[in-house]
């Protein structure tokens, strides 16, 4: 099936969708437009006081605060709790009464390692283009070349940023060359229409018994025309499809770049370095010159045949290619 990010085809794996590669910015992402703003936190209640057994005339306070490590909403009172504990006094709430928390939240959360429960993911290993933790520097990355993330993230940011405009630009000379393709395919049957009149005249000259020829020329005309339509729509399809490939590389790209964390850069630069010159290496005007030649169809009147030939109503020619003679009987 087609990726609804990129649109490349892939494989899905034998356990199903859920044994694909993880996308942890999108996943974040997703997790954030779940999260109560703005008017909405009036009606979440606090998820402290929901947890502690309250007796029958209680009620359990509005939450007003979120914390980010422990992903909790929290009344004011038990934020000042949670600030007090040893294990939580270095969390980050969010006042999220403001109307911004999923934004908030995105720029900082702290991406942890799947490999060792609780460790942050604070390096990246230039040498295998991931980034790990420290106790997977450690334990597989030791001599290898690692680099704060945050300044690989600079750098990395800097090559989406250029792929991103490199993609923009060739969105651009996509959608400009789309018109030409329409342009022609009216061309094309403007023309040929002209050449069914030709035919349709020189025929209607003659005597009744060329009639079953003259049709057959107007099929070899239909055909040809059919087939330069049919080349034009698929030739367009194919326009059409690159563009929304480059279209959804653009958006994500700035989607990363404008809320993505330096762990999500670090992720997800290389393989969307990748894509984009996947991308840039497709020919749009060199494809559309290729694939689709100039077409030349004429018809040729028999008065106009050589002079040892049979009476003909005439023929019609593509390339340069004689296709098909009507003879008089």
């Amino acid at each position: 099936m087609a990726c609804p990010l990129c649109r490349k085809e892939f494989t899905i794996p034998d356990n199903g969708l859920a044994g694909t590669q993880k996308n942890f910015f999108m996943e974040k992402l997703l997790h954030a437009r779940t999260l109560p703003a703005g008017q909405e936190v009036q009606h979440i209640p606090c998820d402290v006081c929901s947890s502690n057994e309250a007796s029958a005339d209680e009620t359990v306070k509005p939450a007003s605060m979120y914390c980010v490590q422990c992903q909790q909403n929290c009344f004011e009172q038990c934020s000042l709790y949670y600030k007090k504990m040893k294990t939580s006094s270095t969390h980050t709430q969010v006042d999220a009464g403001r109307g911004s928390v999923p934004e908030e939240i995105l720029q900082l959360s702290a991406t942890m390692c799947e490999q060792h429960k609780g460790k942050e993911i604070e390096v990246f290993c230039r040498e295998c283009k991931v980034a790990v933790c420290m106790m997977c520097v450690i334990m597989s990355h030791r001599n290898h070349d690692c680099l704060d993330i945050e300044k690989a993230s600079e750098d990395l940011r800097k090559l989406i940023l250029g792929d991103t405009r490199k993609v923009s630009d060739m969105w651009k000379v996509t959608e400009d060359v789309l018109p030409r393709l329409d342009k022609e395919k009216n061309d094309v049957i403007k023309h040929l229409a002209g050449i069914e009149d030709e035919i349709n005249t020189a025929a209607d000259k003659l005597i009744a018994a060329i009639q079953r020829d003259r049709l057959k020329l107007l099929l070899d005309v239909g055909s040809i025309k059919a087939k330069r339509i049919e080349e034009l729509e698929m030739v367009k399809q194919e326009l059409e499809q690159h563009m929304t490939a480059l279209e959804s590389f653009r958006r994500y790209s700035e989607t990363l770049l404008s809320s993505g964390t330096a762990c999500d850069v670090t992720r997800s630069a290389n393989s969307l370095h990748d894509r984009a010159d996947k991308l840039m290496k497709f020919d749009v005007i060199g494809h559309v010159d290729s694939t689709l030649p100039p077409v030349n169809v004429t018809f040729t009147s028999s008065r106009l045949l050589e002079r040892n030939a049979e009476k003909r109503v005439g023929s019609v020619t593509e390339e340069g290619q004689l296709k098909k003679f009507l003879r008089v009987i």
